[in-house]
């Protein structure tokens, strides 16, 4: 059962949409998927309340440091992958969370600040490998990419990134209205109606690319996987 970590020190860097989106798709894919919710907006949370019941996934809110050792044990008996929703800020629970995980996805922004939150997790990072001998594989996805402009600032980002040899994930996640009216009203993409959301055939190509990207580097040992609704 593998533990992927969502981890960016600062908020607003698109950490709990790219959590949101691999989650619904894994479900969608077959997979059983559970988030657990370390976030104090409980946005996740807020999400799964809103939407209609989906079988292979499940939300966990209100997890802390104390008890989170508990909930990861707790899901091995029922999921294939388990996702952690971290706090945008620096706290114990960031390595705890990191020692326990299969894989560390950051969410950059393509923006100087949002490099900075994600360069303290990657800091971290390092630190645990030198320090400790403790080597967590790791991925950045850039978040809210415009479709049709690349930025200097978005160049600059992968340009630092690709100084550090830091893997990034191929599939940008674009910044579409589909995933917003989804954060927004709950369900997943493939709940959505095409004939009242532009350009949902594309999101929905979007997040597959997005999700199938983690499946290749992380994948689930031993699980029977079926595409259909979540």
């Amino acid at each position: 059962m593998p533990v992927i970590t969502f981890a960016n020190t600062k908020g607003g860097a698109g950490k709990t949409t790219a959590v949101l989106l691999l989650a619904s798709e894994l479900a969608h894919m077959g997979h059983r998927v559970t988030v657990l919710d370390t976030d104090p907006q409980h946005w996740m949370s807020r999400w799964f309340d809103l939407s209609p019941p989906m079988p292979r996934l499940t939300v966990t809110p209100y997890v802390t440091q104390a008890s989170l050792d508990r909930h990861v044990e707790e899901a091995r008996a029922t999921a294939d992958y388990v996702l952690i929703d971290l706090p945008g800020v620096r706290s114990p629970l960031l390595a705890k969370a990191i020692g326990m995980s299969d894989h560390v996805l950051i969410p950059i922004q393509g923006c100087a600040m949002d490099a900075q939150g994600g360069a303290h997790v990657l800091e971290l990072l390092q630190y645990l490998e030198t320090k400790l001998g403790m080597r967590v594989p790791h991925s950045v996805v850039l978040t809210r990419v415009n479709s049709m402009v690349t930025t200097r600032a978005l160049l600059a980002v992968k340009g630092l990134l690709a100084q550090r040899n830091v893997d990034v994930l191929n599939t940008p996640i674009i910044e579409r209205s589909a995933f917003r009216d989804v954060f927004d009203c709950g369900g997943t993409l493939h709940m959505l109606d095409p004939a009242r959301i532009s350009n949902l055939d594309k999101a929905l190509e979007n997040v597959r690319l997005y999700a199938e990207e983690i499946l290749r580097r992380v994948p689930a040992a031993g699980s029977v996987v079926r595409r259909g609704v979540a």
